[in-house]
């Protein structure tokens, strides 16, 4: 019988306050069998970076990383707030192991041409060990991965965490019978954003597409979808955007689905 995997995404408020934090960190550690964290920085490395004199620039909820951008996140993603989790964590009994994408080589990326918009040194995803990843987990390592990700000739690169997750979950399914779920402040996607109780149950990529014309899906919302359908659409068994709360039971959350069954909306 295939082995199942959860993948958990945090980013946001999550990772910036400490009792929210706390509380994720505590309901993943009771997470039973084979599980990888993926984080973000929250406004962690804008505010940083802005101590160090780097001002961001997003585009579509995506940061531009120039050189000191690159050195700030590295710093924050890597450092801080990878080794505060793993800390964290192993106070809850969980043999977590701190990690980027350069270490055990496990993602390798290329630098995102220039179409539009010249992101810097930001990389696209294009090779995830998934004989390294799998060895961690069969050894009881709970790897906890930070947004950066390398080329194999010595060029880091900011990555998306979103991305990441999606291109773990991706790699893995394979092996695994993955959950991918996308944690944030909010309940899950919603229909109006001043209504914290409009919470969308179930979403399609059409439905997807149109809410992201209409204005009702903006910002950092946009990536995290379109790497949690662009997963679906490539066997990861099952993908959930939520807050904490799903993982001590709650049955909250927004689950993309590639079409709605029949006899659904």
């Amino acid at each position: 019988m295939i082995e199942h995997l959860t993948i958990i995404k945090v980013g946001g408020k999550l990772v910036e306050e400490k009792e929210s934090i706390q509380n994720l960190l505590r309901d993943f550690s009771r997470i039973a069998g084979n599980k990888i964290l993926v984080h973000g920085g929250g406004s962690m490395a804008t505010t940083i970076g802005e101590k160090l004199g780097v001002k961001p620039k997003m585009v579509e909820g995506r940061r531009i990383t120039d050189e000191a951008t690159l050195q700030a996140v590295t710093m924050v993603y890597a450092g801080l707030v990878n080794k505060n989790l793993v800390s964290r964590l192993q106070a809850f009994g969980t043999n977590a192991l701190g990690l980027t994408g350069a270490d055990l080589d496990i993602i390798r990326a290329k630098k995102r041409p220039v179409v539009d918009v010249d992101y810097g040194f930001v990389g696209d995803v294009v090779n995830v060990n998934n004989r390294m990843l799998r060895e961690l987990l069969m050894n009881g390592a709970v790897p906890v991965i930070a947004p950066i990700t390398h080329d194999g000739d010595g060029q880091l690169f900011n990555t998306n965490a979103d991305t990441i997750a999606s291109e773990l979950a991706i790699a893995l399914s394979s092996s695994y019978r993955v959950t991918l779920i996308y944690c944030f402040d909010k309940r899950g996607v919603l229909m109006d954003e001043s209504d914290d109780n409009s919470v969308i149950d179930e979403m399609t990529m059409a439905e997807f597409e149109e809410m992201k014309a209409s204005g009702v899906v903006n910002g950092g919302m946009i990536p995290k979808l379109t790497t949690g359908f662009n997963a679906m659409k490539q066997g990861v068994n099952s993908v959930v955007v939520t807050n904490a709360s799903v993982l001590s039971g709650s049955k909250s959350g927004t689950r993309l689905v590639l079409f709605h069954e029949e006899g659904e909306k």
